[in-house]
């Protein structure tokens, strides 16, 4: 299939949504379907407030609805709900396409974390958004009761995978010092303790860096709380953000996963430490639940701080059979299996492909506008019924302001040669499309010409007739 994914989430963003996204688009190459993304690097954008990393597009519909028509999806993923995410989907609404959709984050919880915004608000702009998707693609069994208690609809699974052959448990030996990144957490004092992910107030971040914990803390990672962590935790050692070719190292070298969150859907992170055979400390919340579990991979604990001294006696050799459960592969399976065919097309034909139908509000306006004057324009220049019936009612129109009448007579005799004029120029478009089909001579071709010619007598008949009417009166009295 020609699959289209929309998302407001990509790169230089380096989180959990971008790398889904990456490796499930891969996959699906790899499986024979041709995949295009519609991602922000293709509009003009501005800072999200509050969190600068997030680019948000700038008046992306029509743009959206072109890229769309062009490269006409079998499939359409909307895979976030931000200004791409609005455009696409509002072109799906009007073009009346199927598609699908997903939630990657607890959007509710990120709100409310950064504003003082109602739950509800948040999620019943959810259900506005996700109500027309024919399936909604989230994480976890956790998260998909969730939703449903908010009242969201068609909500399916589609897990997360991690590539096993990047994230692998390795001999920290085999990896070259290439940075003072690298030199650093080489030299660390034992144990270290590590935590990947964005660096911002929804991921609770300060829940571990304000633990007392033998060895050092580690951070990997950007975001808005960076600079003000920083200095507030001195002994901690940030990183910043580093590539994904870059992580396995990190991993390797550090003695137990930190997962502080209590907002994440699932944590795409966990599974990355745990393919290097890293065991996880974390919050028995939505996520580690899903994701750990009973799986003896990791300590889950609402005391961070014991969950952290725990996990360093778990077998690293056992983290990491569990992670091999997880596969890019076998999650794009599921992604496929939840596509829906963009539209049922009658006949073969759907509004969306008609490249003729892609304007709307003032730009139809103003193309509905130059239409109308060119349709005019031809047929002044090309019909010679026309430029008569236009010489007429040049007549007839004075002739209608000044005869005695009421308003609504006056109007009537006013919109009667109007009449003339529009099925004039409806015959003409009937002309126009039968030549357009063929300029031989046809039985039914021939009909619908005289159709036309008949809506043009019966329109000038009552025309003549309303004329004479109100012209004899004023004659008579």
């Amino acid at each position: 299939m020609k699959v289209m994914i929309v998302t407001d989430a990509w790169y230089p963003q380096i989180n959990g949504v971008v790398r889904t996204l990456t490796r499930t688009s891969e996959m699906l190459r790899c499986m024979g379907h041709q995949v295009e993304m519609i991602t922000p690097k293709s509009f003009n954008t501005f800072p999200c407030p509050t969190y600068p990393e997030i680019r948000l597009s700038v008046f992306p519909s029509r743009k959206v609805s072109a890229l769309i028509r062009s490269f006409a999806p079998d499939a359409l993923h909307i895979a976030t709900e931000g200004p791409l995410g609005l455009a696409a989907r509002s072109h799906a609404k009007r073009n009346q396409l199927c598609f699908t959709t997903a939630y990657h984050t607890r959007f509710p919880e990120y709100v409310r974390a950064r504003a003082i915004v109602p739950l509800a608000w948040t999620y019943a702009f959810l259900r506005w958004f996700h109500g027309p998707s024919r399936a909604v693609m989230a994480p976890t069994d956790r998260v998909l009761e969730n939703l449903k208690i908010w009242g969201i609809k068609n909500v399916v699974w589609w897990p997360r995978g991690v590539d096993l052959d990047i994230f692998h448990p390795k001999n920290i030996s085999q990896f070259a010092t290439k940075n003072e990144s690298i030199k650093r957490i080489a030299a660390a004092k034992k144990p270290v303790f590590l935590y990947v992910g964005r660096v911002s107030v929804e991921k609770n971040l300060e829940a571990f860096l304000k633990l007392e914990l033998l060895g050092e803390k580690h951070v990997v990672g950007d975001g808005p709380a960076l600079k003000g962590l920083t200095v507030k935790y001195p002994d901690v050692v940030f990183h910043g953000a580093k590539k994904i070719e870059e992580l396995p190292e990190f991993y390797n070298r550090s003695d137990v996963f930190v997962f502080p969150s209590q907002t994440d859907t699932f944590g795409l992170v966990l599974l990355e430490a745990m393919a290097c055979g890293i065991p996880v400390a974390a919050y028995p919340v939505t996520g580690p639940v899903d994701v750990i579990g009973n799986s003896g991979a990791g300590v889950l604990n609402s005391d961070l701080k014991k969950a952290c001294v725990e996990a360093l006696d778990i077998d690293r050799k056992l983290v990491r059979s569990y992670a091999e459960k997880f596969s890019w592969g076998a999650a794009t399976k599921i992604f496929e299996s939840h596509l829906v065919r963009i539209c049922s097309a009658d006949n073969g034909y759907n509004i969306s492909t008609n490249p003729h139908k892609d304007n709307e509000g003032i730009t139809r306006i103003v193309a509905a506008t130059r239409n109308s004057l060119s349709g005019i324009s031809f047929a002044i220049r090309e019909e010679a019924a026309f430029r008569q019936e236009v010489l007429l009612a040049s007549v007839l129109i004075p002739l209608a302001l000044f005869l005695p009448a009421s308003m609504a007579e006056t109007f009537l005799m006013l919109g009667s040669t109007m009449f003339v004029l529009v099925a004039e120029l409806l015959n003409s478009g009937v002309e126009a499309a039968i030549d357009r089909i063929s300029l031989e001579h046809h039985r039914l071709s021939k009909r619908a010409k005289d159709y036309g010619s008949a809506a043009v007598m019966i329109a000038i008949i009552f025309c003549a007739i309303t004329h004479a009417f109100f012209l004899w009166r004023w004659l008579s009295g």
